[in-house]
């Protein structure tokens, strides 16, 4: 079986790699010797093709090739290599092409294929949010914070108050020394 981009039929590969990585977290736990690790599951799988298109379609496949990695859209790709790790779709992450020189109608390739994880849907078999909490919740947040400002503003009229009687005494005791000093300077 040949490898296939989509609908392009890939001739002469050369060499297919996979990159497949694991994604583990390691928890070292207080009071414990060593570590625990945790699978985190994979990244997606990565593959590289290098390989050669010959013959009379040579430009066009490269061409088709071209146009798959510009419209930066999911393609489907099958290949031996891929059928057991049930790899179905793939972004075309890089592509170069070289015609090489003295060999007509001959261009070699390195396609670089990453893959596609279909994004899981958000859940709607909860419904619609009840929001009568958020309501309750911000009458009482009202509340507390109108109640919050009374308390602030009677503490400000108390220190007012205590202001206002304590320039009283301060302007009784002014009077007083004066008083005072007009008696010491008559004696």
């Amino acid at each position: 079986m040949r490898p296939m981009v989509d609908d392009v039929e890939l001739e002469l590969v050369q060499e297919i790699t996979s990159y497949e990585l694991r994604n583990l977290a390691e928890h070292k736990p207080p009071g414990m010797d060593g570590s625990l690790l945790q699978n985190l599951g994979r990244r997606p799988t990565r593959l590289v093709l290098w390989g050669v298109a010959t013959g009379p379609e040579a430009l066009q496949t490269t061409q088709k090739l071209d146009e798959k990695f510009r419209a930066k859209q999911p393609v489907s790709f099958t290949a031996d290599i891929v059928k057991d790790a049930e790899i179905q779709k793939m972004f075309i992450d890089d592509l170069k092409v070289q015609d090489l020189a003295g060999k007509p109608e001959r261009f070699a390739y390195v396609l670089t294929l990453r893959e596609f994880i279909e994004p899981v849907e958000p859940s709607t078999t909860a419904g619609p949010l009840d929001t009568s909490a958020l309501g309750d919740s911000l009458d009482q947040l009202n509340t507390d914070v109108l109640n919050d400002a009374l308390a602030q503003l009677n503490n400000l009229t108390s220190g007012l108050e205590i202001l206002n009687q304590l320039s009283d005494v301060i302007g009784q005791l002014s009077q007083l020394t004066a008083e005072l000093k007009q008696s010491a300077s008559q004696v």
